[in-house]
């Protein structure tokens, strides 16, 4: 046995036979009436194609999920309410701390993540003149957020930032440690929240922890899967070889930035 489960689903009227690993995270589907099995990514193909024999009908085609047509976009035209693309670097905190702002003698953790969201997000949007689009504060069902998405010709990558100012980091995968306080399974969450964009969006989404003003982080051991970076060395995306053309990271930019692409993951 390889460890992946088959789970049948509907999305937006069409079934689609989804391939997971055992802590639930996707990595291919397989939808019928396209004939067509996609690939999240390269690494289990021969796994997926194993798994999904008994269920395939017919000859099918295999890879990675189709980038949208140029007719496919033209149907995207939003609406003002729903357009992603305006969102400032913590606007969730922003309208947050503006609904209900904090009584100004008490320090208030939301603005501590705001300014690490913001220094992050400056960073990431200096990345445009490389042909990179950075989206901010993408709302997910559940209340829950994604704090960027950055999409440049290395990829996708799902950014979550933490504040660290004057902190040393400890990080014990999944548990991240700082300072003085309760260590928390924070890896875990920066996988899920990766894992439904790359639902979201049918592509390989990879996360990445971005660390404002440590004083020094140190490693157990290798962190699965996560890349952890320092707000000063954002710019290290750029220098990743190149994955996306310049049409794919504008077809999957238009798709981030509806909000209607988030209602269902």
């Amino acid at each position: 046995m390889n460890g992946l489960r088959v789970i049948p689903t509907w999305r937006h009227g069409r079934e689609r036979l989804y391939v997971c690993l055992t802590d639930g995270r996707n990595i291919a589907w397989y939808d019928r009436e396209a004939a067509r099995i996609n690939l999240v990514s390269e690494d289990r193909r021969e796994d997926v194609l194993e798994v999904l024999g008994p269920f395939v009908t017919g000859p099918v085609t295999v890879g990675p999920p189709p980038v949208p047509t140029p007719a496919e976009l033209a149907r995207l035209a939003l609406h003002p309410d729903d357009d992603l693309a305006p969102n400032r670097p913590g606007e969730a905190l922003l309208v947050d701390l503006d609904r209900d702002p904090a009584h100004r003698l008490r320090t208030d953790p939301r603005r501590r993540s705001l300014a690490a969201e913001q220094t992050v997000g400056e960073a990431l949007d200096r990345l445009d003149g490389a042909g990179w689009h950075t989206l901010h504060s993408l709302p997910l069902p559940g209340g829950d957020r994604l704090h960027h998405l950055a999409i440049g010709p290395a990829g996708l990558f799902a950014v979550h930032t933490l504040y660290a100012r004057r902190h040393r980091v400890r990080i014990a995968d999944p548990v991240v440690g700082l300072g003085r306080r309760e260590p928390e399974p924070l890896l875990r969450r920066i996988r899920g929240d990766a894992d439904r964009a790359s639902h979201a969006l049918t592509a390989e989404v990879r996360p990445v922890l971005a660390l404002v003003g440590p004083t020094d982080v140190a490693f157990t051991g290798p962190p699965r899967q996560v890349r952890v970076l320092t707000d000063t060395d954002l710019p290290d995306l750029v220098r990743l070889g190149g994955v996306l053309k310049p049409a794919d990271v504008e077809a999957l930019h238009a798709m981030a930035r509806d909000r209607r692409t988030w209602s269902e993951v």
